[in-house]
């Protein structure tokens, strides 16, 4: 009823205009930013007559306090976004070095590979066939943390070395 009498005497408007625009916010569905309130304020407000109340959905505030509320939002929202960013940043260049290190091992290991091929060929092809021999001999008689095995590689059967643990070397020797 204040509220009716208020724009009444500001406006020089009858009531009948004041319901008419009542029932306008009650059926239209965009917010106007006026919320209508009823006795029990966490119903729904439905029909003109259980109107109590009208409540401002944006609070009168001044020129200052709008622009520094408006700025705070604003400054939020862009130090949300580079933090965002530089998560992500951080995120790639850590995949990156991820990345990089695991191509620098396999690369180390095919460096390895190649140098292990090189040992064992010069030694089989040079003199050394004869110690190579005589090593061979040697640690399939005497050493027993070596097995020989013979297996199938590339179609032909080859004998392999196999490190065996001794019984007496654990895990907490090393």
């Amino acid at each position: 009823m204040e509220a009716q009498e208020y724009i009444a005497n500001v406006t020089s408007s009858s009531s009948a205009k004041f319901e008419a625009a009542l029932t306008w916010i009650l059926s239209s569905n965009k917010d106007v930013g006026i919320w209508l309130k009823g006795e029990d304020q966490s119903e729904l407000v439905t029909t003109v007559d259980k109107v109590v109340c009208l409540e401002s959905a944006r609070p009168r505030m001044g020129v200052g306090c709008r622009l520094s509320r408006a700025l705070l939002t604003a400054v939020t929202n862009v130090l949300i976004f580079f933090w965002c960013l530089a998560f992500l940043w951080g995120l790639l260049i850590l995949l990156k070095y991820r990345w990089r290190k695991l191509e620098e091992e396999e690369q180390a290991m095919y460096e390895m590979v190649k140098k292990i091929i090189d040992v064992v060929q010069d030694h089989y092809v040079r003199r050394m066939k004869r110690v190579w021999d005589r090593a061979v001999e040697f640690l399939a008689s005497n050493e027993s943390r070596i097995q020989t095995e013979s297996h199938r590689v590339a179609g032909e059967d080859m004998l392999v070395w196999r490190w065996t643990k001794p019984s007496s070397f654990s895990d907490s020797e090393r």
